[in-house]
């Protein structure tokens, strides 16, 4: 697929690659992926009670600010888990419900994007590997999009403070996630510290992916709200029931931050329209409200992990991530890898380089993600042992 004028510099899709790569070739088994993140357990009953419950609610426009419920919920919850003073979100002023966090993450850049900085095109920096949304928001919203190598020297977190200070001083936006995606890497402290003096240094907006900050194997990671603090200055922040809850269908986030940020983004989506449908708020309200099934979701990818601990031991430099639900194994080659593995084992996994950019144009090898594959733990643990035991012969073989 090609795009017009700016658009035609999107990055390919990732899964367009994989399709294009795996399926000219049969599976030697019958088919599991492992490539896409999508949670798919069991829908707890609250969420299916509250949108039968409100149905009548779909012939009705919902409000851009979702339900005073709604925003309750979201403010309580972000209090609690974040530990943040009780005064500390106002639900009026520092949050939005999203269809999503892709959708907020996507359009809430157009808010935020000068015309030009430092008398030439803004720039918005973006981890290497990178979630591809961010991408696609830079290039649309008429920014040059500057991709900063994660790599293991830099603890799989992009180092945008090494950047030159002629970059520095074109940024309008950076983009962070953490726990990343595909690394599992957690910002610490003082990472998040370092980004938030550089954001003031250099005036640009700091947009927080921590769509999986409640998918952590040991302790919470540090997040962007509590390190940034009140009033939460050029920070919006994204989370997202997909991860947390898994129910990537109901589509349904919050963004919450800088009250300035969030008013400017409220009216741009008045004209955009993406409101959530008020059933679907009402079953958010539900989810943001409940700890005990994010518990057990949580407690669920543990298992997984320890699973994955015991049968790939240390092939493909297996690490637990600190936070998210992938592994992110180095294999030498993962494109070769990913096809090697769909043709003699039946397993889908995505190359990393699929989610990565060459740091040096035509030369394959700069391209942060070339020697990964990312394997997405989110099958039932039944079928996860099949595919892990089919990949660990295929691996195995590989280093015989």
């Amino acid at each position: 697929m090609h795009f017009p004028g700016r658009l035609s510099a999107l990055p390919p899709s990732s899964f367009a690659q994989l399709a294009t790569l795996l399926d000219p070739h049969q599976p030697g088994k019958s088919p599991i992926s492992l490539a896409i993140g999508d949670p798919n357990g069991a829908v707890p009953a609250f969420v299916s009670e509250a949108i039968a419950k409100h149905a009548k609610d779909f012939g009705v426009y919902p409000p851009i600010n979702g339900s005073k419920e709604w925003r309750e919920a979201a403010a309580k919850w972000l209090v609690t888990r974040f530990g943040l003073p009780g005064a500390a979100i106002d639900p009026e002023k520092n949050l939005l419900p999203l269809n999503g966090t892709r959708e907020g993450l996507f359009l809430a850049l157009f808010t935020v994007m000068p015309e030009s900085k430092a008398g030439q095109r803004p720039v918005v920096l973006l981890p290497n590997p990178f979630y591809q949304c961010y991408a696609a928001a830079a290039l649309s919203a008429g920014g040059e999009p500057v991709f900063v190598p994660a790599t293991a020297a830099t603890g799989f977190l992009p180092d945008y403070a090494s950047l030159p200070k002629a970059v520095l001083e074109r940024t309008a936006a950076v983009y962070i996630c953490s726990p990343s995606n595909p690394e599992g890497a957690c910002a610490s402290e003082s990472y998040w510290r370092s980004l938030f003096a550089l954001a003031e240094q250099y005036d640009f907006a700091v947009f927080a992916d921590e769509c999986y900050a409640d998918i952590y194997l040991n302790r919470p990671p540090a997040s962007a709200l509590p390190m940034r603090g009140a009033p939460y200055a050029r920070l919006l922040t994204f989370h997202s029931l997909s991860k947390r809850s898994g129910l990537p269908g109901l589509r349904s986030g919050i963004v919450a931050g800088d009250a300035q940020m969030i008013e400017r983004f409220r009216g741009f989506r008045n004209y955009a329209g993406p409101q959530v449908p008020l059933p679907i708020i009402a079953a958010s309200t539900a989810a943001w409200s409940d700890e005990a099934h994010v518990i057990a979701n949580r407690e669920g990818y543990r298992e997984k992990f320890r699973l994955a601990q015991r049968m790939l031991g240390n092939r493909a430099g297996f690490r637990i991530p600190e936070g998210g639900f992938f592994l992110w194994l180095d294999v030498g080659n993962g494109e070769e890898t990913a096809l090697k593995l769909w043709r003699e084992a039946g397993v889908r996994t995505l190359p990393g380089a699929y989610m990565g950019r060459e740091i040096e144009p035509g030369k394959t090898l700069t391209n942060p993600g070339f020697s990964y594959i990312r394997v997405a733990l989110v099958n039932d643990l039944s079928t996860i042992m099949a595919a892990l035991e089919r990949m660990v012969e295929v691996l195995d073989t590989e280093r015989a």
